[in-house]
C-alpha cells in the first residue's frame, strides 16, 4: 500500500487543496491529510472546524483520513506509517521553498517528496486570499470543495 501524508494548517482547507488530495488520489493507495497545529499561531478557524471542513470535502472518499499533529512534518510522516509526502507548488517561489524541505525530510527520514503542480485555475487562490475574502465578507464559495459548508 502506498500511503501519502498531505501537511499544512488549511485555515481553510481550499478547492486548491481538493484538487491536489483528489489528483493525489490517483498516484497513492491512501492520503492522510495531516492538520498542523501550531500553538503560537493564530488561525482564523479552530482545529475542529478544519477538521470537519475536510471530513465534509472527502465524505465519500475512504481512502482519506484527517489527522492533527504538533511535531515536525518528517516526524508526522514517520509515525503515520507514511510511504511519502504530498506537497502542491503554485510558484517558483513555492517550489524553491519546498525543494530545500524535501531534501531536508528525505535526509532525515528516506521518506521521498512528491509534487503536484497546482491547475492553473487555483494558482491564485491560497488560505490567506480565502480569509481575507472572509474578512471582508465576500462569498467564498467558489474558493472551497464542493459541498462544503463553513
Amino acid at each position: 500500500m502506498k500511503r501519502a501524508i498531505f501537511p499544512g494548517t488549511f485555515d481553510p482547507f481550499t478547492i486548491g487543496h481538493y484538487n491536489l488530495v483528489t489528483r493525489g488520489l490517483t498516484l497513492f493507495d491512501e492520503i492522510v491529510i495531516g492538520i498542523g497545529v501550531n500553538q503560537s499561531k493564530k488561525t482564523l478557524f479552530d482545529t475542529e472546524k478544519r477538521i470537519d471542513i475536510i471530513q465534509q470535502a472527502f465524505s465519500s472518499e475512504p481512502r482519506v483520513r484527517v489527522l492533527t499533529y504538533d511535531s515536525l512534518t518528517v516526524d508526522f510522516a514517520v509515525s503515520a506509517e507514511a510511504d511519502y509526502i504530498l506537497r502542491g507548488v503554485r510558484s517558483v517561489a513555492d517550489f524553491d521553498y519546498e525543494h530545500t524541505i524535501a531534501n531536508s525530510n528525505r535526509m532525515l527520514s528516506g521518506i521521498e517528496t512528491v509534487v503536484l503542480f497546482t491547475d492553473k485555475e487555483y494558482s491564485f487562490i491560497s488560505s490567506t486570499v480565502v480569509r481575507d475574502l472572509i474578512a471582508y465578507g465576500k462569498d467564498i464559495t467558489a474558493f472551497l470543495p464542493p459541498h462544503v459548508k463553513l
